[in-house]
């Protein structure tokens, strides 16, 4: 079966790079495509998942923003596993100060820049090894800005409440981008944080295995 991975904002398919599916799973990863102007989350789900052979049984691991993009593509292909990390399956459970900053539309003034520098110097506080710090300070750096301001607005302004069935979601008590508190996972790692794909690997591995094994 093959599974098709979407990574977060400003990262790649390196961030999978510790996800060890159970043999009889053929990982797909689905790069980012881009944007067209004023295109919602939804729309711009459909067009990536373009390249989905949903003739044959598959299934969807969506990280983060990916995870909303997995929801969006989940209801319209119905794929066998639907599978989130540090995400949401519905804007209603984006955080009330993320819909509040949507709706005065405050973040278009928020300087790109500004979120990048941010981004790099949070990896100073944080668990990941060396190497994957190395790693992520280089994917913020290379993402196109322009790219970052659209995921910004369009998540901002996610509209969409249906949740698909059979739907696995996996969080950290510790998520600091997306609070635990907003959402309802099926599975909750300790003290994860919302990169836990990379220093919660082993966890996050073992609950896959359960799941494909249904």
């Amino acid at each position: 079966m093959k599974v098709y991975f979407i990574s977060g904002l400003a990262a790649d398919r390196s961030v999978f790079k510790h996800i060890q599916l159970p043999s009889h799973c053929e990982p797909v990863y689905l790069d980012w495509i881009p944007p067209q102007k004023n295109e919602s989350l939804s729309a711009y789900a459909v067009r990536l998942a373009e390249t989905i052979d949903d003739n044959e049984a598959f299934g969807l691991i969506g990280l983060s923003m990916g995870g909303m993009l997995t929801v969006e593509i989940s209801n319209r292909l119905n794929p066998v596993y639907t599978i989130l990390i540090s995400s949401i399956p519905s804007s209603q459970h984006l955080p009330t100060y993320y819909r509040y900053l949507g709706a005065l539309k405050l973040h278009r003034y928020i300087p790109i820049s500004l979120v990048q520098k941010a981004a790099i110097l949070k990896r100073l506080f944080t668990a990941e090894s060396a190497e994957d710090k190395r790693m992520l300070k280089a994917m913020i750096r290379k993402t196109d800005v322009q790219f970052i301001r659209w995921a910004m607005d369009a998540i901002l302004n996610w509209k969409s409440t249906r949740v698909p069935d059979n739907i696995y979601h996996i969080h950290g008590t510790h998520d600091e981008i997306l609070p635990k508190r907003f959402t309802s996972p099926t599975h909750v790692i300790s003290k994860g944080g919302h990169l836990m794909i990379l220093n919660r690997a082993i966890e996050i591995n073992k609950i896959l295995a359960e799941i494909f094994t249904h």
